[in-house]
């Protein structure tokens, strides 16, 4: 049996995430935001191993708040990923405008 490590061995945790709010001006249906949400969430998944779900919003057409969530035992680890995510949002040519971006670093 492996021995239990102390709490003052135990790495820290870091959790960073990010929340992204695009604007779909041409949007009038559920059906089409859906679309939108399902392939940002879907490559992003994919492309980063986060997690990443529709967080808000869910009531307005044409807005949609994306969350996503990494975790690492450095915070600059997470800072690069963050960074990462947002640039590569920023080369895909969504179907929306990104509006706002907050991102945060949380230390447990």
């Amino acid at each position: 049996m492996r021995p239990v490590a102390k709490y003052s061995e135990v790495d820290p945790l870091h959790i960073g995430t990010v929340r992204l709010f695009f604007h779909l001006k041409d949007n009038h249906s559920l059906k089409g935001k859906r679309q939108v949400s399902r392939s940002i969430i879907t490559r992003l998944r994919h492309k980063f191993n986060a997690s990443v779900a529709e967080v808000d919003a869910a009531d307005q057409l044409q807005v949609l708040v994306v969350g996503i969530a990494t975790v690492s035992n450095s915070v600059s680890h997470c800072r690069e990923i963050t960074d990462k995510i947002l640039g590569y949002i920023d080369g895909q040519g969504i179907d929306g405008e990104l509006i706002d971006v907050q991102t945060e670093i949380l230390n447990a």
